[in-house]
Order: C-alpha cells, then structure tokens, then sequence
C-alpha cells in the first residue's frame, strides 16, 4: 500500500493553450483539484514553490484555503526554499494553516532549486554568515523552524502586557501540536537525505538527484533512502519516518492522452544544475498493462511509502483529474499501491 498524491508546480501562461492564463487561476484551480482529488479517493495535494516565477509562491494562503475546502487529504509542499523564510514568520503561518486542516500539513522544506534571479533570497533581507554559503544558511533558517516546532517558550514577557500572559516564557503562536513529526526535507544527495535522517525529518525525493555512481536513477535514489533509514534508526528516533518520490506517470487511456504523452519518455538524463552533476528520472508513459511492468522495475517507488504524481497543471482541472483518476484505478491496484 502506498499514500498516492499529486504534485503541481502551479505554471500559468497567458498563451491560448494553457488553461491557466492568471495567478489567479493557478491558485482557485489548485484549490479545485485538490478537492477532485480527494473525491477521487488520492492521498494528497502538493505544490511546488518558486520565486519571481509565473509559478505557486507563497504557499500558506492556498494551502490553508484547501485545507478549509477538503476533510481527508494530506496537504503539502515539494518543497518551501527556507533561504528565503524566516522561521519565526513562516511558525505563524504554517501553524495557521495546520490548524485549519485539522493537522494535514505535510510540509516539505529544503535548501531550494534553481532560481529565476540572481541570488533572489537577498532581495528578502537575507544573506549567508561570512564563510558559509546560501545553502547553509537555508539549513540554519531550517534548524531554527525546528526548534520554534517544539513549542517551547522562549521569549520573556512585557511586564505591563496588553493581554494577560501565561506564566513562565512565551512561545510563537498558534502552536499546532505534532507538526514538527510532519516536516519533510527535500535532498538531492545522499549526504542530505542522511543529515535530514539525523534532523528528524521526513524524506522528500524528486524526480532528479546528485549523480553519485553513474548508475540508473531509480537506482541511485532507492540508494539514497536506504542510506536516510539506516541514519534514521542510527539517531534512535522513536517513530517511524516517511518517504516520499516524485515521477510523472501518463496511463494511456483514450487519443487525448496520446496526443499529450503518446511519445516514448526515453530514458534518464544527465544535466549540470547549480553546477551539480544530476541524472533526472524517466518520464512513463504507456497504456496501463505495460505501465504496470515498467513501473515493477522502479527501485526508488518500491521503497517509499509515498508516491507525488507530477501534474501538468496548465492543462486543467478536470485533464488532471483525469490522470489521476487513471493511475488510482487501472494502475495502482496491479502494483499492490491500492
């Protein structure tokens, strides 16, 4: 049994093939598909976040927004670029938003991909500590939202407050009680994965990673999950974590679908991203009875517990709903995920 939820980057383009031409219908389609996909019986509704893009942002308006318009499925993020956040802000609003979900936040932060800008996290006030790069300095902003998760007190109260206080140090509210167990770190490497293991985090893994051994993708990221469960059982953590991969699965199922995805995905690729040497996972896409064997092969689904289906999110609500509708019930009871 897999969780089955998809993942939206949230594009719009104003071309008159895109079915998102606004922020404004990026956002109210999103909250749509999100509730067409609960109906649908899928697990979760994850959006991606990027900066000085024609993409989703801001996330914490529209995830609380589904959170109000749905009552089973996880909401979630792949994944928030903490170089851009303050913790202490981004406590308030992801509270806010879990609360309002009645706890279905799945929240996945990370150091961040690519950007549009040059250096776009400055322009929000932030800059790295002499000596450590924006990477570190997204992990740090990360630490820092953990630790305000605990829901600790740590800041000393007015002596003449406007309302009054409870004893003892204040913290940041509204506090929403189990969130810190539902943060994900998204990793590229096995290095990452394994400090997000020792951090108490979940497992986000996308549909690109370090290239580490030359071997297949699903390879390399099946290596990579093993690698962050033993460190997590190394840390004596006292749950059990979550994993997390991220594929784009087209199931074949009328000319439509042909004519979007009919074309052979080919296989993995090789790329330079943030001068990062990178294999990027295959596209599948074929007619269920095929479908299901190829995705038997897929090491990295095999061992996660989660499974986010990339959307092409342009294409509109009821196309999307759609596809995953086809893979929830001509695939994924083949593969055991049902």
């Amino acid at each position: 049994m897999k969780k089955i939820g998809f993942l939206s980057f949230g594009h719009w383009s104003a071309s008159s093939q895109s079915a998102t031409r606004s922020a404004s219908d990026v956002l109210l389609q999103s909250i749509d598909l999100a509730v067409a996909a609960e109906e649908l019986g899928a697990d979760g509704a994850y959006f991606r976040v990027h900066h000085f893009a024609q993409q989703l942002a801001s996330p914490f308006p529209l995830l609380a927004a589904v959170g109000a318009r749905t009552s089973r499925i996880e909401i979630g993020t792949g994944v928030i670029d903490m170089r851009y956040e303050n913790p202490f802000y981004m406590l308030e609003d992801a509270g806010s938003a879990d609360l309002i979900s009645a706890g279905r936040l799945q929240l996945g932060i990370s150091r961040g991909s690519p950007e549009q800008v040059i250096d776009g996290w400055r322009h929000f006030g932030y800059s790295p500590a002499e000596g450590q790069s924006d990477a570190d300095m997204g992990r740090r902003h990360a630490e820092v939202f953990l630790e305000l998760l605990k829901g600790e007190g740590f800041a000393q109260p007015s002596p003449r407050p406007m309302f009054p206080n409870p004893p003892g140090l204040l913290r940041l509210e509204p506090h929403s009680p189990g969130l810190r167990d539902r943060i994900w770190w998204g990793s590229a490497s096995n290095a990452t994965a394994i400090w997000a293991a020792q951090m108490g985090m979940n497992l986000q893994s996308s549909t690109l990673k370090a290239d580490e051994s030359g071997e297949p993708f699903h390879v390399q990221q099946a290596k990579q999950i093993r690698a962050y469960r033993a460190a997590w059982k190394e840390a004596g953590h006292s749950r059990e974590p979550r994993v997390s991969v991220s594929r784009s699965i087209f199931a074949l199922m009328n000319d439509q679908d042909r004519a979007y995805f009919g074309r052979d995905g080919g296989g993995d690729q090789i790329g330079v991203i943030d001068n990062m040497r990178a294999v990027f996972g295959r596209s599948y896409a074929a007619e269920p009875d095929r479908l299901i064997e190829e995705l038997k092969a897929d090491e990295a689904i095999a061992e996660a517990d989660t499974l986010l289906l990339t959307v092409p999110n342009q294409l509109g609500v009821e196309y999307n709903a759609h596809v995953l509708e086809s893979i929830l019930t001509h695939v994924a009871p083949a593969l055991g995920w049902r």
